[in-house]
């Protein structure tokens, strides 16, 4: 994702970065925020960098891993 360094922590609580879930999706054929879940463990715990909707943290996520398989979708 543009603006984002391939280190950059998308799930705190887990560790996941934005390179991992990008793998995830073109490596490894994730479809589905389940698929990202399953494959890299982002998401099962606070569940605040799932999306925007679920982000209940005092500081906003810069980004979700919704909006990185969003933007593989059509690839």
């Amino acid at each position: 994702m543009q603006g984002f360094s391939r280190d950059y922590e998308v799930c705190n609580c887990k560790n996941v970065t934005l390179g991992q879930i990008e793998d995830c999706i073109k490596k490894d054929g994730a479809k589905t925020l389940r698929d990202i879940q399953e494959l890299t463990t982002a998401g099962i715990e606070c569940r605040y960098c799932i999306f925007p909707e679920a982000d209940q943290g005092k500081v906003k996520k810069k980004i979700y891993y919704k909006n990185i398989l969003d933007n593989y979708k059509g690839d």
